[in-house]
């Protein structure tokens, strides 16, 4: 996740929406460090606190939403699919590989990207003995064009010499963040369906709502309004379980995208494990967990850093308790909603500083990947304006070509409009702060994602039995 609360959802009675600062913000504040029109700031702690994370050159070419084929909209379907779910299809071919389950948990891992495994690997021994394993699984990966591929050909390889060939991933939905992939998991449906579009985005009221920081306001069975895998599969006459922290129970992000299940809480890596065998043993079902202190670690002090490499550490202790707890007819798919990448200061551009905030009456997004809402008769300046100032460290798009380009999947004319008018989608190591528009706290984080590079859009599909 992005933003001050990287950790997760906040509990119902926080504050999920604020409003729109006037056209160009606190653009008096100054800048951290850098100057000139292009607004560049540092890193908290500047740009010495920004560790390596190892990423190769081709972690950073684009990668496309596999929706349909090998996308995390794919990923329950096909789990309940297995289990004998009606109205479910087994998109990523796991039937095979799953011969005699008949109780499946699916783990996910908040910010393990398929380019973090070799990074993580030394430190998470467990975890790297289910990506050895992975090469001969058959499923779905991605190649790297982004679109789908049997894992005979074309699976990407993150991460130079320590890569594990053949390993099946999955693609993230688009803006590869942390609301948008959790509902994305949980409905089984592109983010144009489900309408959860971003980190943040604008109410038709103008004001802006934090989809981590969301209690009842809007009310998520109408904001998303999309029955979620774990309703059906609970209609369908399945026990199914969520286990997370009990921070975020009941919180709109909750309701959007895992109502229907029965809420375990798990307050640490230990407890999910904990709970999820304890369901497990329960008898058949599906199982659900999450775990987000990996992501948490990234974003505050970078992936690659000490507390990034404890982090990695507690994932490995869940996948060995899971690994020595499964009871017989049980398996555990593990999987992420995103990668992350560090960005350092020279990366790092201000909309307060300069000409970016002109012409603007909202931004939300994240900063990563921008969503602009413009005045009238603004539409062709700001797109000029961007292009000009961001150059090649950023695409810009208007609205109607990100649609169009089918980032989100099919999206209705009611969720398009929460999506600004123009779309910024940042490459390389770049990212665009919105001082006076959002918290300091999200210009001042180490490792960012949201935009469609590789490393941000591939995720491991491993499975622990």
């Amino acid at each position: 996740m992005t933003g001050p609360a990287a950790s997760g959802p906040v509990p119902p009675g926080s504050s999920s929406s604020g409003p729109v600062p006037a056209e160009g913000g606190s653009s008096s504040r100054p800048l951290s460090s850098g100057s000139g029109s292009s607004g560049l700031v540092s890193p908290e702690g500047g740009s010495s606190s920004v560790p390596a994370d190892g990423l190769p050159d081709e972690a950073f070419r684009p990668v496309f939403p596999a929706y349909g084929a090998g996308s995390l909209a794919d990923l329950l379907p096909s789990v309940c699919a297995v289990l004998g779910i009606p109205g479910m299809a087994d998109v990523l071919g796991l039937r095979e590989r799953l011969d005699g389950v008949d109780r499946i948990g699916v783990l996910l891992i908040d910010g393990l990207g398929a380019y973090q495994l070799p990074l993580a690997a030394p430190f998470a021994p467990t975890l790297a003995s289910l990506c050895g394993a992975a090469a001969s699984f058959g499923g779905a990966a991605v190649s790297p064009d982004g679109a789908a591929a049997s894992l005979g050909g074309g699976a990407v390889s993150p991460g130079g010499d320590a890569a594990y060939p053949g390993l099946a991933t999955l693609t993230a939905g688009f803006p590869s963040t942390t609301p948008v992939s959790l509902v994305t998991i949980g409905t089984g449906v592109p983010p144009g369906e489900h309408g959860v579009l971003g980190f943040t985005v604008r109410r038709p009221d103008g004001r802006v709502l934090n989809h981590i920081h969301w209690a009842d306001d809007p009310d998520p069975y109408q904001w998303q309004p999309i029955p979620t895998v774990l309703e059906r599969a609970a209609a369908a006459g399945s026990a199914v379980t969520l286990v997370s922290r009990s921070l975020y129970r009941g919180s709109g992000l909750s309701v959007a995208a895992h109502r229907g299940a029965r809420y375990q809480v798990a307050d640490d890596g230990p407890a999910v494990a904990a709970e999820m065998l304890a369901a497990l043993r329960a008898g058949p079902g599906l199982v659900y967990g999450y775990h987000p202190d990996l992501d948490k670690a990234g974003h505050e002090d970078g992936v690659g850093s000490p507390a990034w490499e404890a982090a990695a550490r507690g994932v490995d202790q869940i996948l060995d308790q899971l690994a020595h707890g499964l009871p017989p007819g049980a398996a555990v798919l593990v999987t992420a909603d995103h990668g992350q990448l560090n960005v350092p200061a020279e990366g790092r551009y201000d909309l307060a500083a300069g000409p970016l905030a002109h012409g603007l009456i909202g931004v939300t997004g994240e900063p990563r990947v921008r969503y602009l809402h413009v005045a009238d008769g603004a539409l062709d300046d700001v797109v000029t304006t961007w292009r000009e100032v961001l150059g090649d460290d950023a695409r810009v798009l208007h609205r109607d070509e990100a649609i169009a380009e089918g980032w989100y999947g099919p999206v209705s004319r009611a969720h398009a409009a929460r999506i600004g008018e123009v779309v910024v989608l940042c490459r390389g190591r770049a990212v665009v702060v919105a001082s006076g528009w959002e918290p300091d706290r999200a210009g001042q984080l180490v490792a960012y994602h949201g935009s469609c590079t590789a490393a941000e859009m591939t995720v491991p599909m491993l499975i622990v039995r």
